[in-house]
């Protein structure tokens, strides 16, 4: 069974910085890829960042572009969502995601296999 925890989440003012991490466990974790998703209060969950694991492709959503930076640590199966020049529109619930095989794009949640309980980020103005 494969577990994915999610951590670093909280309370940071507008402008402010976080580090998200997921760490990836299990008897015989291999995995295509991992990304990170939000769900803000009555929206639907969004794609924010998504890494593969071999040749290191990486994708951003527009609206973190230039702020969020995903990077991955093969050796510890963990990957992180640095968080610069938070807006409160970054306020959600977010979640990481890992899938075990290629399947062409990052961005679908219905692309992944396993998810992560998630962690909370709230962005004060």
């Amino acid at each position: 069974q494969v577990q994915l925890v999610e951590s670093g989440g909280g309370l940071v003012q507008a402008g402010g910085s976080l580090r998200l991490s997921c760490a990836a466990s299990g008897r015989t974790f291999s995995s295509d890829a991992m990304s990170w998703f939000r769900q803000a209060p009555g929206k639907e969950r969004e794609f924010v960042a998504g890494i593969r694991w071999t040749g290191g492709t990486i994708a951003y959503a527009d609206s973190v572009k230039g702020r969020f930076t995903i990077s991955r640590d093969n050796a510890r199966n963990t990957v992180y969502l640095q968080m610069n020049s938070l807006k409160p529109e970054d306020t959600a619930i977010y979640y990481c995601a890992a899938r075990k095989y290629y399947k062409g794009s990052l961005l679908g949640l219905n692309l992944y296999d396993y998810w992560g309980q998630g962690t909370q980020v709230t962005v004060s103005s």
